[in-house]
């Protein structure tokens, strides 16, 4: 394996600097009654006047057991997002470094990089959306810190075969990032279970998908004590809220229904993946492990508008590299894909 050197990573500023220490940092409750004079807050009781816990610990913990990680391997976000744009601003120096991105992908990351001046060396994915290795290491330099992986991907739905992500994982010196926001829909293992083998993986997921809470912007970012010490450093001190806590820890406490909803998600797709198959203007279905199919049709433009005046709003994907004529279709509820199933059978 190529040696790991985290500190070579990180900006020197965020290295040598100390963060910023919140009231509620300095003293955890420990549950007793206690008199708060300690953060300027509002001292009328209405059930939200006191800030939320900075370390989310509550959350942390359940998470933590859920997953099979260490507390300290864990890092809560306002949405993955968030997660994403400390990943830049703690390892990518502006106007200098660099990451590879793989199109088709999610396009927050090439924002991302942007917002933050950083080079996104685009490396486009093969015809059968798989890694192209052998561009990726041409276009590392001694500058690249971050090589952005989502898996199950998104728009094409499939899984980046895992002896690619291993390879790059054993020989980049940076960071490999991947993006899991669609796991739960696959039968494939998370990466987050292989956190103690390799120093260099950061895994992200979200509460956006699966877990059907979208609403309340959360996400979760995995990886070694050291990578998570650096995103504290510089993560705002309270940037989960407590109803976005309350909230989380409410919907992981049914974890049995989000486990049917997700079966259900499965049956579904497969039952859409049927249907596009036998319709005559669709030219392929691209197999799936998440909660949306790709399709290639005949004309994507055409047959955006056809649905949407049925009422039905998919996304185009035809600006997407590789994705000419490609519709994309969440899975939606049964009776949702039923009625999706009969406008697209009346299409002519």
């Amino acid at each position: 394996m190529t040696s790991f050197d985290l500190r070579s990573l990180v900006r020197a500023n965020v290295w040598k600097m100390t963060p910023y220490s919140s009231a509620r940092d300095e003293y955890v409750s420990d549950g007793s009654e206690k008199v708060f004079l300690d953060a300027n807050e509002n001292p009328f009781e209405n059930g939200l006047n006191r800030y939320p816990d900075p370390r989310q610990r509550k959350l942390k913990s359940e998470l933590s057991r859920r997953k099979g990680v260490k507390e300290n391997q864990v890092l809560l976000g306002n949405g993955s997002d968030e997660i994403l744009d400390l990943l830049f601003r703690a390892f990518c120096e502006p106007g200098q470094d660099k990451v590879i991105t793989v199109p088709p992908t999610y396009g927050m990351y090439g924002v991302l990089a942007a917002l933050n001046d950083v080079t996104d060396a685009k490396v486009e994915m093969k015809a059968d959306f798989t890694l192209d290795l052998k561009a990726i290491y041409q276009a590392i330099d001694e500058n690249t810190k971050l090589v952005f992986i989502c898996s199950p991907n998104n728009p094409t739905g499939n899984n980046i075969p895992t002896e690619q992500i291993k390879e790059l994982l054993l020989n980049f010196k940076g960071l490999v990032v991947i993006d899991e926001a669609y796991i739960d829909f696959s039968e494939q293992e998370s990466w987050v279970h292989f956190l103690d083998i390799y120093p260099n993986l950061v895994v992200t997921q979200t509460f956006s998908k699966a877990y059907g809470m979208a609403g309340i912007r959360l996400g979760s970012c995995f990886a070694s004590e050291a990578v998570i010490t650096v995103l504290n450093k510089i993560k705002p001190p309270y940037n989960v809220n407590e109803l976005t806590q309350a909230k989380a820890m409410e919907r992981l406490g049914k974890y049995d229904l989000i486990l049917q909803e997700i079966e259900t998600l499965w049956a579904e797709r497969s039952k859409l993946e049927a249907a596009l198959a036998q319709l005559s203007f669709v030219i392929r279905v691209y197999k799936s492990d998440a909660n949306f199919i790709l399709a290639e049709l005949d004309d994507a433009d055409k047959r955006y508008q056809d649905l949407l005046n049925e009422g039905f709003i998919v996304r185009n994907r035809s600006n997407q590299p590789l994705c000419k004529n490609c519709l994309r279709f969440t899975i939606g509820t049964p009776s949702e894909n039923d009625r999706l199933i009969a406008a697209l059978n009346e299409l002519k």
